[in-house]
């Protein structure tokens, strides 16, 4: 194994696995969404009766951690009930990393059409066409390592991702030893990094916000506002803020016109903000009890509406459900058989033997995309 996989160690130790409870809302693993040059997983969450054309989020864990771990903390399942959006989780396996580490600091995963960042952006082209997302409407998140590689995304997929939202992360391009200690750049040499990323391409570029807890001793501070560097250069903006506001959770906010957010919450270490009061995730090691960052992402990408805090419940589910045989299913167009053996349209789930004793229900998550459901529905 490539050693580069293992230089992040102190980062992973920092991320020491968080304490699981049960998720939320269920997750569905996607067997297949391309050529998967990263060797990565997908799990999605699709929230009931969701049209077409809303908004697609992707969710990127931290190291050591999980999709369903993400998903069960970060307060994503609830936001994209209430907001109408579909989330993608991809997930790191400890073959690319032995601590399940995203590869941010590794040239191969980190540049357009290559590695990782290639099986994100093929996880998103999957979601568009299977749940109907707007390809207008990308965001993408995520925490730590997660948060390093939203970056990447954002740099090197600037035409996919409408915004991102780097939590405790790196600027792009920067390699581990940003983790430890700043760096003496200019603006100008880091925004070279993003524009570097897709030679040639003259925006729109992604809006950024950036979070940090300003007592984080596991990526040191500096990185809120080398990322604030890279991204007002890239945009072409002043690094002098155009407005500052007070959040809750002893949090303040700095905008650099509609381009670049800074938030800067007071106190916490590493970790995910969270806030269990308003139901907006839940606590535990490195989700950290303060101010409902889920929420805040999600209002700074329009997400919200209004703005008004959300209301507790979310919508009833109202996707179709359908229990019938193998061979039904697959007569009706729901499921395909392979080599004798029946799988779902759509997220590819196996089914068992293609016949009429085996009966199963899927629910209709998007356009020709079903999930097992069974005693679901």
């Amino acid at each position: 194994m490539n050693p580069r996989r293992y230089w992040p160690v102190l980062l992973a130790a920092a991320l020491a696995v968080a304490g699981f409870s049960a998720a939320p809302a269920a997750l569905t693993q996607v067997g297949s969404f391309g050529s998967n040059p990263g060797a990565l997983r997908m799990y999605s969450y699709v929230p009931a009766g969701l049209p077409t054309g809303r908004p697609l989020i992707v969710a990127l864990h931290g190291c050591t951690q999980s999709a369903a771990d993400y998903h069960s903390h970060s307060g994503w399942p609830r936001y994209a009930d209430l907001y109408r959006a579909a989330v993608v989780y991809p997930e790191q396996t400890s073959a690319n990393n032995a601590l399940a580490c995203f590869n941010w600091f590794t040239a191969g995963d980190i540049r357009r059409g290559q590695g990782e960042a290639l099986s994100i952006k093929q996880m998103v082209d999957h979601a568009i066409r299977a749940y109907g997302s707007d390809p207008a409407r990308v965001y993408v998140t995520g925490l730590s390592a997660g948060g390093a590689m939203t970056a990447v995304m954002m740099a090197a997929y600037p035409d996919v991702f409408a915004a991102g939202a780097v939590i405790a992360g790196l600027p792009y391009d920067c390699g581990t030893i940003c983790q430890y200690q700043a760096q003496s750049k200019t603006p100008q040499q880091w925004g070279d990094l993003v524009r570097a990323a897709y030679p040639g391409y003259g925006g729109p570029w992604p809006r950024a916000s950036i979070w940090y807890g300003t007592s984080d001793t596991t990526v040191v501070p500096a990185n809120a506002t080398e990322l604030r560097d890279q991204w007002t250069n890239v945009w072409g903006v002043s690094r002098t803020p155009s407005a500052t506001a007070s959040l809750p959770g002893s949090t303040t906010v700095e905008h650099y016109q509609n381009a670049v957010s800074l938030y800067r919450v007071q106190g916490i270490g590493h970790g995910t903000p969270v806030n269990t009061a308003e139901q907006c995730g839940t606590a535990g090691t490195y989700y950290l009890d303060s101010i409902c960052s889920s929420y805040y992402i999600a209002q700074s990408w329009g997400l919200t509406g209004n703005g008004t805090p959300p209301p507790s419940s979310p919508p009833p589910a109202t996707q179709p459900c359908f229990t019938a045989s193998n061979y039904a299913h697959t007569t009706a167009g729901r499921a395909y058989q392979s080599g004798g053996n029946v799988y779902a349209n759509g997220s590819n789930q196996a089914m068992g033997l293609w016949n009429t004793f085996t009966v199963h229900t899927l629910r209709q998550t998007g356009p020709n995309h079903y999930v097992l459901a069974d005693g679901q529905c």
